[in-house]
């Protein structure tokens, strides 16, 4: 963090300087790296910071802290390529490139969100890969486990092997149904608590979703107690529909609620429009593709 101040010194009597603070987590290396960019440079004590003189001593400040954090990343990349040949993971799921590893799985959420826990891991949208730099190399291999059996269970023949173990059972049926209703893009609400419409809501069962019209038809509770286990006769039907990025960019985000506090509705949280936001990308790139 840098401060331009006017730093006064006590030659006979004080004068003015023109400069700019710093500070940095102390390391010997940093420290006389740091004096050697910048010889004239001085600590202050009361402001627990370096003062380096100088008119373009911000500019100065910026680019070696932009080199510093270069050369820490490629140190740590040098240190993470070590404990990869060291101690490596060898996985079909799992290659080695130049910059890095590249992680190529069926698609599974579960994977997603593991690697985007990963510090530096992206996307990479034309290889259909996830690149991880050595530097990230242990965060990686904490998470491999739980990635590498979502990766499995997402195979085409394991899905299939376990739809076909599926047929014909109470959840096989369960999940037809289930797949059935939601085609109809609608859902329950409650007589007195209305959501607005043509604006993106939360709700337990589909995520945040835009209500269209609220149709003003009674449920009947016995008839869809399976998906709605709440279902009273004081519920009616709202349709609704999948909320385009533009919709969930322009949506202001509420506090988040407690899952004891939830209705059939509620305002979205920030965490609830992010992740609202990244289905709504992905849908995007497959319309264009």
């Amino acid at each position: 963090m840098s401060n331009r101040r006017q730093h006064q010194t006590p030659e006979g009597a004080f004068k003015e300087k023109i400069g700019e603070t710093t500070s940095f987590p102390y390391d010997r290396l940093t420290v006389e790296r740091f004096r050697a960019a910048f010889p004239r440079a001085r600590w202050n004590d009361d402001l627990k910071a370096w003062f380096v003189p100088g008119k373009t001593a911000a500019r100065r400040i910026a680019r070696w802290r932009a080199r510093e954090a270069t050369q820490v990343e490629a140190y740590a990349d040098e240190k993470g390529r070590d404990a990869f040949q060291f101690d490596p993971i060898e996985s079909p799921y799992l290659e080695v490139g130049e910059a890095g590893l590249r992680v190529r799985t069926p698609y599974s959420r579960t994977v997603v969100d593991q690697l985007r826990e990963i510090p530096w891991a992206h996307w990479d949208s034309d290889l259909r890969v996830w690149h991880v730099p050595f530097r990230s190399f242990d965060a990686l291999r904490r998470r491999w486990a739980t990635i590498e059996a979502a990766a499995r269970r997402n195979e085409p023949e394991e899905r299939r092997r376990r739809a076909e173990e599926r047929k014909g059972t109470e959840d096989d049926r369960r999940a037809r149904r289930r797949s059935a209703e939601r085609k109809r893009h609608r859902y329950l609400l409650a007589c007195n608590d209305l959501p607005p419409l043509q604006r993106p809501v939360a709700t337990e069962q589909y995520g945040v979703i835009v209500f269209t019209e609220i149709t003003g038809e009674l449920v009947e509770p016995d008839t869809v107690a399976d998906f709605y286990p709440g279902a009273t006769k004081d519920h009616v039907w709202g349709l609704w529909r999948t909320p385009t990025l533009d919709e969930l960019i322009h949506t202001w985000p509420a506090k988040p609620v407690s899952e004891n506090r939830r209705r059939e509705w509620w305002l979205p949280s920030i965490d609830e429009l992010r992740s609202a936001r990244r289905l709504a990308r992905s849908r995007e790139r497959r319309r264009r593709k």
